[in-house]
């Protein structure tokens, strides 16, 4: 069973160099499995910036490069370390509503993006069950300043990147436990897939061609932007 779950793809391409060499920099093989687990998923939360990469169906190689990311490519970069530490691994797919987004968009991008906007988590299997392990999109750094910029807020919010039933206290922090930090925005579950490969041949971002050259040439970098602002605030 486990076979599927630590199988290299395209864009789950561990055996590429820069992959190989931060997990051996890191001593990530040599950790116990939960310590191995933990480790990962915080260097994916942390050291990997939310962000708007190209496209969703980049290779984790390429989201180390950027050093950025969010659900979905983020993910990608996740499964691939942690298939390549001996740790199995699914996806699971989604759409949320782009309310969740609104704040990361503004403007005519937040106006003219679809409705349903292409979500997923990824699934461990860690002593002998699943995890849905959601909350590694955002950054610490990012997600402590937005919570500065609303510090009156308490309970449920949505936007900017966050849907969460406790603003104050998401759960965000891998301890055996599952963690989610846009989970409360999701409207349509397309289930489970042994990869991203497999769930993009199926389910995708609904984009026509001119909104897809928008997306990639002027969109994702104001969001980007402001994205950065909000990490950047005093």
């Amino acid at each position: 069973m486990q076979d599927k779950y630590l199988k290299e793809t395209a864009m789950l391409n561990y055996s590429h160099p820069s992959i190989r060499n931060l997990i051996e920099k890191r001593g990530w093989r040599d950790l116990f499995e939960f310590e191995r687990l933990k480790a990962i998923y915080n260097f994916v939360r942390d050291e990997i910036l939310f962000g708007y990469n190209v496209d969703d169906n980049i290779p984790a190689s390429k989201v180390l490069k950027d050093g950025y990311g969010q659900c979905n490519t983020k993910g990608t970069l996740f499964m691939a370390l942690l298939r390549a530490c001996d740790i199995p691994c699914r996806v699971h797919g989604f759409t949320i509503d782009k309310k969740l987004q609104k704040g990361a968009m503004t403007g005519f991008v937040y106006k003219r993006a679809p409705q349903n906007v292409f979500h997923s988590w990824v699934e461990v299997f860690f002593e002998g069950r699943w995890y849905e392990l959601e909350g590694f999109i955002l950054d610490k750094e990012y997600l402590n300043k937005l919570q500065n910029i609303y510090k009156d807020r308490c309970g449920a919010f949505c936007g900017y990147g966050v849907a969460v039933r406790d603003f104050r206290n998401p759960t965000i922090d891998f301890d055996r436990n599952n963690t989610y930090i846009q989970s409360e925005g999701i409207n349509q579950d397309f289930g489970v897939y042994d990869s991203p490969d497999e769930m993009l041949k199926e389910h995708h971002q609904e984009l026509t061609l001119p909104k897809k050259l928008v997306y990639r040439y002027l969109g994702r970098h104001l969001m980007n932007r402001n994205v950065k602002r909000i990490r950047n605030h005093k």
